[in-house]
């Protein structure tokens, strides 16, 4: 067993303090290393870099020690056991990395556990210790790690011994430490812990009724029989911040940041609800903010099965030292972007309108961004490393998102097996063939294998689907797939005050305030007016048509003018005055609109079954 343990050593100076024995060494010397990135977000980001000091002893001693590269560390021979001593900087204030401070402490494995080479399958016990201080005392545990001689409950956890099969296992499981709120609910008979840290007023009565709902939608697409879950307890662990968004998944857990707005607040009547022992508040339409909370929820959950048990035969192990090179991040992610939104509908949560609004933002978000015609998602999931996560301010230009499209590719790939089946088959049937024959026999998935089952359900050829949609740039034709369920696609100017023939004139460029409110061009759009008149991202327009402008009234200003007209500016370029004349084009039609029918009968009843989570068998 390699022994652990992490001490919230100095809280007000961000500083964790963390153990690691090995009883038995490795005779020529003992290696250890800190993984450079964290699963499910693909950047290597050098979590080693927090790592302060670093001592190493055995039998009392000190032993020698000296860093080989980045992220290893040699220790000279000795006799066991040999303990490495080490302090993290823990001020990360995301769901990917550590962070600590005199409110709260939280940490991923893979930013604090050094992995002991050699010693990647041995059980791993973890001490978490608790910080000095009786403002401590009162703190708790929020994760999924198994408490060591205890049963998982519906409390939060106390600080003392954990456990873990393995390395993999114990970096899986993050861990929030504080004062929070928590919750519990039931979902197929599994405890579920909802545990939130920061100031809010929340409903939880209503986020555990709605969370519940979609657990259990998710856990019966893939146990559709015995709606048996994979995991023993599940812990979402939810940080609130002013202004945030993020989430992170692991095997029975999620982390996430987001709003405190995002939240449903607790009403007089929900809190009466609460304090009379009430199960559920009564449930009004999702506000905007909380369904995007919602979706992000139900986004990390289905990860549960789809990346953390169904997951690319690249990643079967995962190589902590470098890049994971995949082309299937559109499918482990893409497709659970279009799950989380729809598993939403399933479960009546929200409205099957709500479900449409957010498919037509989506897709019109995709189709107005030139990248989608320079890269495909396969390249898209290949390149997620240096171009997805490393993205500037020609992004939308180059690059396409493998979530967005590939969400979009999981719509079109559903509509298309339900079409090409007679409603018999759908996309739930390639999860569950995926989930039975990969993921319970440890598999991962190979490269070809996902277009291989999606024919096989589609009881057709899909080979030009894929080669299409997702190893090329063509926009797929959505609005035929549509028509199959009873839904019409169609467009307008993104401004919906505008006449639908009256063109809108545009700069073609995403403008932003800088700290003097200045119209800074954040983004230049490829085959837009800025760009033809020489304009790039990073400059600032400070003058149109003789009239001073700023960013809160540069896009009206552009507005009032025609399409075609051609108008005077003053830019600047850091310190230096471009003089230029900007042509205005017309803005594309770019907003999605997705509206129902109910003609044809068939079309109909395909849309009923595809948004109810049924198939006629």
């Amino acid at each position: 067993m390699i022994r652990f343990s992490i001490l919230p050593k100095h809280p007000a100076a961000h500083i964790f303090e963390v153990t690691v024995t090995v009883d038995l060494p490795a005779a020529d010397g003992q290696r250890f290393m800190l993984p450079v990135w964290i699963p499910g977000s693909y950047m290597v980001r050098e979590f080693s870099r927090h790592i302060i000091s670093f001592a190493a002893s055995a039998s009392g001693k000190p032993v020698a020690w000296q860093k080989i590269d980045k992220s290893t560390w040699q220790c000279a021979p000795c006799a066991g056991p040999l303990t490495v001593t080490y302090e993290v900087y823990a001020w990360d204030l995301s769901v990917r990395a550590a962070h600590l401070d005199d409110t709260h402490g939280f940490f991923n494995g893979t930013s604090v556990f050094l992995l002991a080479e050699g010693f990647r399958d041995a059980p791993c016990e973890v001490e978490i210790k608790r910080p000095v201080g009786t403002q401590f005392a009162k703190w708790q545990i929020a994760s999924a790690l198994s408490a060591k001689n205890a049963s998982n409950g519906t409390s939060a956890k106390d600080f003392g011994f954990f456990t873990a099969a393995n390395y993999d296992e114990l970096i899986d499981h993050p861990v929030e430490m504080g004062l929070f709120t928590h919750a519990t609910f039931e979902a197929c008979g599994v405890t579920h812990h909802i545990a939130i840290t920061g100031r809010h007023r929340a409903d939880m009565p209503r986020m555990c009724a709605d969370f519940k709902k979609f657990c259990e939608a998710q856990i019966r697409l893939f146990e559709p029989e015995t709606g048996a879950a994979p995991m023993s307890e599940y812990w979402f662990l939810i940080m609130v911040v002013g202004d945030g968004f993020g989430g992170l998944e692991h095997r029975a857990s999620t982390a996430l940041l987001v709003s405190r707005d995002d939240l449903p607040v607790l009403s007089p009547n929900s809190a009466a609800a609460a304090s009379s022992g009430a199960a559920e508040t009564t449930a009004s339409k999702p506000p905007a903010a909380y369904r995007k909370l919602l979706s992000l929820a139900s986004h990390e959950y289905f990860h549960t099965w789809n990346v953390k048990r169904i997951l690319p035969a690249a990643f079967v192990p995962y190589d902590f030292e470098r890049e994971n090179y995949t082309r299937q991040l559109w499918f482990f992610e893409g497709i659970t972007d279009y799950y989380d939104d729809l598993m939403l509908v399933r479960a009546g949560i929200i409205t099957p309108l709500e479900y449409l609004e957010i498919d037509a933002d989506n897709i019109g978000r995709v189709l107005s961004q030139a990248g989608r015609t320079r890269q495909s998602v396969a390249e898209s999931s290949f390149d997620a490393w240096t171009k997805y996560y490393r993205q500037d301010e020609n992004a939308v230009n180059s690059i396409v998102s493998y979530y967005q499209k590939g969400a979009i590719i999981g719509l079109a790939l559903d509509l298309t097996i339900r079409q090409q089946s007679n409603n018999a088959r759908s996309l739930d049937d390639v999860m569950r063939a995926l989930w039975n024959r990969y993921a319970k026999a440890g598999r991962g998935v190979p490269e070809g294998e996902i277009e291989k089952i999606a024919g096989e359900m589609a009881g057709a050829d899909l080979s030009a689907f894929f080669a299409e949609a997702v190893y090329g740039t063509a926009d797929i034709a959505l609005e035929s797939l549509f028509a199959t369920v009873a839904v019409t696609l169609s467009w307008r100017p993104a401004v919906s005050a505008a006449p639908a023939s009256a063109p809108v004139a545009s700069i073609g460029a995403k403008i932003t305030a800088d700290a003097n409110g200045d119209a800074k061009l954040a983004q230049v759009f490829a085959g837009g007016a800025a760009l033809a008149a020489g304009l790039s991202a990073g400059d600032t327009i400070v003058g149109l048509d003789g009239l001073r402008v700023n960013a809160a009234n540069l896009d009206r200003r552009i507005k009032s003018y025609d399409v075609g007209t051609t108008i005077a500016a003053v830019a600047f370029r850091r310190d230096e005055q471009i003089m230029t004349n900007i042509t205005l084009h017309a803005q594309a039609n770019q907003t999605c609109v997705l509206t129902l029918t109910d003609t044809p009968a068939e079309a109909k009843a395909r849309r009923n079954t595809w948004l109810q989570n049924a198939t006629t068998k």
